[in-house]
């Protein structure tokens, strides 16, 4: 598995821990205890912390002000559970936000949409939260996988205005 894919798990790992609100260290011992720090301590930055650029992720998400309860069908039955509607929720959302909002980039835009929408999903259904393959739908996503890599990769997007 490269690199960006395993530094993403560790970010949405991080970023679900925080929306469940479980604690920080729970997280980072999780992580100590798989033995996945040290064995790929040589792939990636020395900077690179899942818990700040999940908290960076979720302020870019808190600009997204979308009304999820009012925006669509698909987002309904999201909130309804049927997390298998995620990703096509996220990208036609992301679409249309980012072009009602010129400063926001589609990729951006995914990015807020996807850890706004989690959010909800957070408050509503907590228990599906860990169904949404928030992972591959950020891996699968060519452009915003490129934006991310792009712009210096996940240790930078904590960096991101």
């Amino acid at each position: 598995m490269s690199t960006f894919e395993k530094q993403t798990e560790h970010v949405v790992r991080a970023l679900f821990s925080d929306l469940l609100n479980e604690e920080e260290s729970a997280y980072r011992c999780l992580e100590k205890d798989s033995g996945e720090s040290e064995q790929n301590a040589d792939e990636t930055p020395g900077n690179f912390d899942p818990v700040v650029i999940a908290s960076r992720l979720r302020s870019i998400g808190d600009q997204c002000n979308i009304d999820f309860e009012n925006s669509s069908h698909v987002v309904a039955e999201v909130l309804k559970g049927k997390v298998e509607k995620f990703g096509a929720a996220v990208d036609s959302l992301s679409r249309s936000w980012s072009n009602q909002n010129p400063e926001f980039c589609y990729e951006r835009a995914f990015l807020a949409v996807c850890v706004k929408l989690a959010m909800c999903v957070a408050k509503k259904v907590p228990a599906m939260l860990h169904r949404i393959q928030l992972i591959e739908l950020i891996n699968g996503n060519s452009q915003v996988r490129s934006y991310i890599e792009s712009s210096g990769g996940w240790v930078s997007i904590q960096n991101l205005p």
